[in-house]
């Protein structure tokens, strides 16, 4: 369907919205805070005006909602409020993806400008025990921010677009008969 992931990112951004599609990727079951071993992927809504890009954005949409359930259980745990979103990795690069998260989150979503942050934790590692860093709080500082996206789209729209999510899930739950 892609060649690359730049190009889902540029087929998720032809279209407005996913055009009523959901993809629930539950290909090993679901895991937080759903729970259930059971589950499998699923894509439902899909119409004789389904595109590729409706795809595309679907797949980018499903890693947000993801993010946002468990975010939604993180602040249930906590008890307190998170007020931003700090994103690192290569899914991060999608700006139409990170939008919609700040979206549903209804929070900043913040990007560094060096996204891959895993190896560059490895390196600081080093680098504190080689002298190049005299302590986390220098390392902390050589972090930068590339863009913040804050949310755009009303509220109750990311409300009634997240209880389609929460329908879609429902359809892959319990999937595999016991």
């Amino acid at each position: 369907m892609i060649d690359s992931a730049p190009e889902c990112d540029r087929l998720a951004e032809s279209v407005p919205d996913t055009g009523g599609v959901y993809l629930v990727p539950a290909f090993t079951g679901l895991g937080a805070p759903y729970w259930d071993m059971y589950a499998r992927g699923c894509v439902v809504g899909m119409t004789r005006g389904t595109s590729r890009a409706h795809f595309a954005r679907a797949v980018l949409e499903s890693i947000a909602y993801q993010v946002t359930d468990l975010m939604t259980a993180m602040r249930q745990d906590a008890g307190c409020e998170i007020s931003v979103l700090r994103v690192d990795g290569g899914a991060s690069v999608s700006d139409v993806m990170m939008q919609f998260q700040a979206d549903l989150l209804r929070i900043p979503v913040d990007r560094p400008a060096m996204v891959e942050t895993t190896a560059f934790g490895a390196a600081a590692l080093a680098g504190l025990a080689a002298g190049v860093w005299q302590s986390m709080d220098e390392v902390r500082a050589a972090r930068r921010s590339e863009r913040v996206f804050t949310p755009q789209r009303e509220q109750y729209e990311c409300e009634e677009i997240y209880r389609g999510w929460k329908r879609a899930v429902n359809c892959a739950c319990g999937w595999v008969e016991k």
